[in-house]
C-alpha cells in the first residue's frame, strides 16, 4: 500500500478508511474475514445467520457483534460481506435492492469465486460500490482460518475506479490480490475446485482404501507423500508425475483396477478417468512411450466396459 495514503482523503474509491463492517451470511468464510478487518483496524458492527451452526460460529468468531437481519446489517455497516452460497448470492442481491436496503456509497463486497461484479449491478444501480473477493483457500469456520488468510491469494474484479481500494482491502486482510477479469471468473473457479475440492475426495478415497489394507494410520502414512507430491508438482507440473500410469505399466494398472472392483467398485470409475487423463499429460510430455501407451490405454478402456 502507499505508504503516505494516510494523509491522504479518506475515499472509498481511492483506499478504504476505517469502516464499520457487516456481515450477511455466517458461514465459514465471512466470519473469518470480519475478524481479519477487525485487526486491520475496521469495525465489525452487525452480522446475519440463520442455521444454529451460522449463529455459533458468529457467537465464537464475532462475540461482540449483535445478530440481525440481513436488511439491519445494511443499515449499520459501511462495507457490507456477502458471504452466501453462490446460488443464492443473486437473488439475495436483489432481495436487498428491492428492499430499499443498499445506500449509495456503500461498500458491497462478495466473495463467491464464480461471480465478478456483475451480479451486483442491481446493486450498483442502488448507488452501491461492488467489489468481488474470493479468498482461494478452504476455509473451517474456526479462529484458524484467521491465521491461513496471510499470504492467501484472492481472487479480485472490480469497476476499474474501485481496483485500488479491492486491492488494498485484500493486503489489509494479509491476502495477496490476484487480478480475474470478470469473464474469466467461472474458469478460474473450477480451476480452484479441481484443485482443492477434489483433492479432497481423493485424499479421503485414499484413506479409506488404505483402511481396508490393513493400515492402521493412513493419514501417517499418506501426509509425507502427498506433501511431497504436491510440492514437487507446484514446482515442475507434469515433471513430477510419478507411478504406474507414467511409466507404462499396463500390468500394474490392471491389477489395481481388479482390486478396487472388488474392494471399493464406487472409486473404479475416477480412478479410470484420472488415469486417462494422466497417460494424456504424459504421452504429451514425453515421459509416456507411446509403445507402452498402447497397451495401458487398452487396460483402461476394459475397464471401463467391466
Amino acid at each position: 500500500m502507499n505508504p503516505t495514503a494516510a494523509q491522504e482523503p479518506l475515499d472509498p474509491r481511492d483506499r478504504p478508511a476505517r469502516l464499520t463492517v457487516g456481515v450477511v451470511g455466517a458461514g465459514r468464510v465471512g466470519p473469518a474475514l470480519a475478524v481479519s478487518l477487525q485487526l486491520a483496524g475496521h469495525r465489525p458492527v452487525a452480522v446475519s445467520g440463520v442455521s444454529d451452526a451460522s449463529r455459533r460460529r458468529a457467537a465464537a468468531l464475532l462475540p461482540d457483534v449483535p445478530l440481525v437481519p440481513p436488511a439491519d446489517v445494511l443499515a449499520r455497516a459501511e462495507l457490507v460481506l456477502l458471504t452466501v452460497p453462490d446460488d443464492a448470492l443473486p437473488g439475495l442481491v436483489d432481495g436487498l435492492v428491492e428492499t430499499g436496503a443498499v445506500r449509495p456509497g456503500q461498500l458491497l463486497v462478495h466473495t463467491s469465486g464464480r461471480f465478478g461484479t456483475k451480479v451486483l449491478e442491481p446493486a450498483l444501480r442502488a448507488g452501491a460500490l461492488p467489489l468481488a473477493l474470493h479468498p482461494a483457500m478452504t476455509f473451517t469456520g474456526t479462529a484458524v482460518d484467521v491465521q491461513r488468510l496471510a499470504g492467501c491469494s484472492f481472487g479480485v474484479t472490480a469497476p476499474e475506479e474501485l481496483r485500488l481500494a479491492a486491492e488494498a482491502l485484500v493486503i489489509e486482510m494479509g491476502g495477496e490480490p490476484e487480478w480475474i477479469e470478470e469473464q474469466n471468473r467461472p474458469l478460474y473457479h473450477a480451476a480452484l475446485a479441481l484443485g482443492a475440492n477434489h483433492l479432497v475426495t481423493l485424499v479421503a478415497q485414499s484413506m479409506d482404501l488404505l483402511r481396508t489394507a490393513g493400515v492402521a494410520a493412513p493419514d501417517r502414512m499418506l501426509g509425507p507423500l502427498l506433501g511431497a507430491a504436491l510440492d514437487n508438482a507446484l514446482r515442475s507440473g507434469d515433471a513430477a508425475l510419478t507411478g504406474p500410469v507414467a511409466r507404462g505399466d499396463a500390468g500394474t494398472v490392471a491389477a489395481h483396477v481388479a482390486e478396487l472392483r472388488k474392494h471399493a467398485p464406487a472409486a473404479v470409475s475416477g480412478y479410470l478417468a484420472m488415469a486417462r487423463t494422466t497417460a494424456d499429460r504424459a504421452l504429451a510430455h514425453g515421459m509416456l512411450k507411446p509403445e507402452l501407451a498402447e497397451d495401458l490405454l487398452g487396460v483402461l478402456a476394459e475397464g471401463d466396459l467391466r
